[in-house]
């Protein structure tokens, strides 16, 4: 099995509740490294370009106003088959179909503020992570 990175965001809803540390916690504890890491308040800019892809989308618009509401932590994860585990550990998107001890089914609050975002295949965790992170800003 490869080592991987993958890109993962700490939603505002888990940094307003203080959650960062306990996310972590989950990542660490399931084989996942965190090798880059920063707290930052998303510009509307960052968030319509992050979210582009879903620009045609009812949802847009409300996304790209939550993820600028508070704070959020984006980050770095390495590890054996990163994307496919991150995916694991986060739960399903609707935290009420997410499996017992994933993040989403301990922490989100709803389908919409839940607590975590994870890059979905290798081709966009190399996008995500080159959207706010410096190459040398990640270290093993």
């Amino acid at each position: 099995m490869a080592i991987q990175k993958t890109f993962s965001i700490i939603k505002p809803d888990a940094t307003r509740r203080n959650l960062t540390g306990s996310v972590n916690q989950k990542f660490e504890e399931n084989g996942l490294r965190i090798v880059a890491q920063k707290r930052i308040q998303m510009t509307r800019e960052q968030a319509e370009g992050f979210y582009a892809v879903h620009k045609e989308r009812p949802f847009f618009g409300e996304l790209v106003d939550f993820m600028i509401s508070e704070p959020v932590v984006v980050q770095v994860l390495e590890g054996e088959n990163a994307v496919l585990k991150n995916r694991e550990i986060m739960g399903a998107t609707n935290p009420e179909e997410a499996d017992a001890g994933t993040i989403r089914k301990d922490f989100a609050l709803s389908i919409g503020e839940n607590s975590v975002h994870g890059s979905d295949s290798d081709e966009n965790a190399a996008i995500e992570i080159a959207y706010f992170f410096k190459e040398d800003e990640i270290v093993g």
